[in-house]
């Protein structure tokens, strides 16, 4: 399947998550957006990538969005990416034999974030790690949540404007 675009209708989904519950893509929108980030746990710009959506989730917590991990790797792996990088949000798991919610999403590399309308539909797509549409998830989180926007780059920290997926 070819990759998904900016205004296409993201495809539903459900996966269970680490610790063994449901997750439902469609019960999730009920509640707001959803920002879903790909993962394989050995690639390099996701463990630069997961700690910054750990600050999001902190600063906003599920207040009227979700934020969720999408893993391509098995349970035990994922188990200790999340604990080595800190990561408290829900974290699925994608079959790794058939990875179908990947395949649905047309992924072609790790991480990739989609930012997921209410309405279904796909607002942002950010591929590897790109400052700016991570700033563009903060500002919409931010307005989600009805929050002033969380300051997500501290002061001093050298973060990169690109870095390849």
């Amino acid at each position: 399947m070819a990759a998904l675009n900016v205004g296409d209708p993201a495809p539903d989904f459900a996966l269970n998550t680490l610790d063994g519950k449901k997750f439902s893509l469609q019960e999730a929108l009920e509640r707001g957006p959803v920002v879903a980030a790909f993962f394989k746990v050995s690639c390099p710009t996701c463990q630069y990538t997961f700690p910054f959506l750990e600050r999001l989730h902190k600063a906003y917590g599920n207040r009227n969005l979700t934020l969720i991990g999408i893993s391509q790797n098995d349970r035990n792996d994922t188990a200790t990416f999340v604990k080595e990088y800190g990561v408290t949000f829900p974290i699925v798991l994608d079959d790794i034999r058939t990875y179908p919610v990947s395949n649905a999403y047309g992924l072609t590399n790790v991480p990739t974030i989609f930012w997921i309308a209410r309405d279904g539909e796909i607002e942002i797509l950010s591929v590897g790690w790109v400052k700016s549409d991570f700033a563009q998830i903060n500002r919409k989180m931010a307005e989600s949540a009805e929050a002033a926007q969380a300051l997500v780059f501290r002061p001093g920290e050298d973060v990169r404007d690109f870095r390849a997926a």
